[in-house]
């Protein structure tokens, strides 16, 4: 009797060490997995910006989205849009303009450094409007667009059709006007076919340039995307943007860890915002391929 009470004693801890053994035995690996996914999950960018595409060229596919179909204001980013159209007119790049009180911003009552008077090329105010997002070099493009700046407007939104953008609409070639409008979708689409015009190529990712005027005055302009003179970067194309409406954007064509990709940026909240999250997404995608290829 003393035995079988001893046994009964001796089996239910015995049964229950047994239950957990095979817990106990499961290779690490299988531990490491369950542990590696929230990991994974936390390396995506947490990005400031409203809204974010990230796009592989080569794939076609993107690789981060975020409100990427957000009907947004677009401030400067328009004049990727004003160089495609001033060029596929053709119009005389050695042509000389002369800025004048018509290209007065009356939206914003924002300054401008080109003085009522001043005549410059076309292919110098394009340089301006694209590397300095100059808004009185953009304004006196359009106004010298043959009918004018509403059929410079009326160009603009052809364009938008022809390459898809749908949810797209603009008013002006400065992006000023906060009726400038589109998504991060059809921004992607717009930075794709300002990046087959070699000309955007070159002016956007400019540093500097110095305007040499009549009178022998020189100014210095530079570009609006402090990125482009980084090392650590290798850009083909770039457009800022900023108007309260809008907070501040940036798109680019860039190469990071070996792909070309179109990055989106739209209403990021502060200043530097945009610079940071451009710099999120580098390190994610460096870290995210460079480990898949060492593995």
């Amino acid at each position: 009797m003393g035995n079988k009470r001893f046994a009964c004693w001796l089996a239910a801890p015995l049964a229950a060490l047994l239950a957990v053994a095979p817990a106990l035995g499961e290779p690490q690996e299988r531990t490491r997995k369950v542990k590696a996914a929230p990991a994974a999950h936390a390396h995506t960018p947490e990005l400031k910006s409203s809204a974010a595409l990230v796009i592989d060229q080569t794939e076609g596919s993107a690789l981060y989205a975020k409100n990427i179909d957000h009907v947004v204001p677009i401030a400067s980013i328009t004049k990727l849009m004003t160089a495609m159209v001033v060029l596929d007119a053709g119009l005389p790049l050695a042509e000389q303009i002369v800025i004048s009180e018509a290209d007065r911003d009356l939206i914003k009552g924002t300054q401008s450094r080109l003085r009522f008077g001043t005549a410059l090329t076309r292919r110098e105010l394009l340089q301006l409007a694209l590397m300095a997002s100059e808004n009185r070099a953009a304004e006196a493009l359009s106004r010298v667009f043959p009918g004018g700046t509403a059929a410079f407007a009326a160009a603009m939104n052809q364009k938008a059709v022809e390459l898809g953008m749908w949810q797209t609409r603009f008013v002006d070639g400065t992006g000023l006007s906060s009726e400038n409008v589109s998504t991060a979708q059809d921004l992607s689409k717009m930075v794709a076919a300002a990046y087959q015009y070699p000309l955007i190529r070159e002016f956007t990712t400019e540093t500097v340039h110095t305007v040499r005027l009549a009178n022998g005055q020189k100014m210095n302009y530079g570009n609006s995307n402090q990125l482009v003179s980084s090392r650590e970067w290798q850009i083909g194309l770039s457009k800022t943007g900023y108007i309260s409406e809008a907070g501040r954007c940036l798109v680019m064509q860039a190469m990071i860890a070996g792909r070309p990709v179109i990055i989106v940026l739209l209403d990021s909240w502060g200043k530097l915002t945009r610079i940071g999250d451009a710099n999120r997404i580098k390190r994610w995608m460096e870290s995210r391929f460079n480990a898949a290829t060492s593995g």
